[in-house]
């Protein structure tokens, strides 16, 4: 089972809870129908997302063998085989088509809104794996992308407004993870002596720099999104504070990036990094009370 899990890339789901974004900052997390709907789009985003690491993993079994750590992938190293594969890949279509399809029915709305994104998302990351990966800059911006699609599928399900600053910063905050990714990449590249067409475009210093470019704007984004007078509105006014959280985050993740190098996954920091656990623990608990509790 777990070469299945590794296939499906079922950690990486965890990118999937954007989702949730626009119910959570509109306080309604405890709406039992908007919390339905929006664990609808969590699923429906997660076998999609499922379904393009199975054909990125099939079209790249051979440079996968040659990585010192993808060749551990089920398709590369033979755990899965190629028909077992595309057997999966096919179910996870059909099965996604019919969630979409019954969550329209269950529902009793038009979600063709959703369906286009998720649709558009799913043909951006087949061009994504057959060719613009390779791509300098507009690789590391469909990465980006594909979270702010995650984003307006919540919103589009929920019938829930999104802040043009959330969508911003939820572009931003995906570029710093995507290019910390590369760095990782670059760093590993010159300690084996091996690289890839991916990381063609691109150098450490680049990448420092990018990095540096897309945290101030992240950190500005979010500033000016608990400044934003909705949101002012929505909240208390002491919501501004709770960018302390996000500076720290931000910081600790330059650290981890820059001093120890350790950012070719991006989610294994949040699944590791106590540090950045904790402040995002923190960053949820001051915002419920400033959505809950404002009083």
């Amino acid at each position: 089972m777990k070469k299945y899990f590794k296939l499906l890339r079922v950690e990486q789901w965890v990118k999937n809870l954007f989702v949730f974004v626009p119910l959570f900052f509109s306080g309604n997390i405890t709406n039992l129908d908007l919390l339905t709907k929006s664990i609808f789009a969590f699923i429906i985003f997660s076998l999609a997302a499922s379904v393009v690491y199975i054909l990125n993993d099939y079209n790249d079994i051979e440079a996968d063998k040659q990585h010192p750590e993808k060749r551990k992938r089920p398709l590369a190293s033979g755990a899965i085989s190629k028909q077992k594969a595309i057997g999966i890949f096919i179910g996870l279509i059909a099965a996604d088509i019919a969630l979409v399809f019954f969550a329209q029915a269950y529902f009793h709305e038009n979600l063709w809104k959703f369906a286009t994104i998720v649709g558009f998302y799913f043909v951006m990351n087949l061009a994504y794996t057959f060719k613009l990966k390779h791509v300098p800059i507009i690789d590391i911006s469909i990465i980006a992308i594909g979270f702010v699609l995650r984003v307006l599928a919540g919103g589009y399900i929920t019938g829930i407004s999104i802040s043009q600053w959330a969508i911003l910063l939820t572009f931003v905050l995906a570029l710093v993870l995507a290019i910390g990714k590369r760095r990782g990449e670059l760093i590993n590249a010159q300690v084996s002596g091996k690289t890839r067409k991916a990381l063609d475009g691109y150098n450490v210093q680049f990448a420092d720099i990018a990095l540096s470019i897309s945290v101030t704007l992240a950190i500005i984004c979010y500033l000016m999104f608990t400044l934003s007078p909705e949101v002012q509105q929505r909240f208390h006014e002491r919501v501004f504070y709770t960018v302390i959280f996000v500076v720290f985050a931000f910081l600790r993740y330059l650290q981890q990036t820059l001093v120890y190098n350790r950012t070719e996954s991006p989610t294994k920091i949040i699944y590791r990094d106590r540090y950045i656990q904790v402040t995002l623990l923190l960053w949820v608990v001051a915002f419920l009370i400033q959505i809950y509790f404002k009083k």
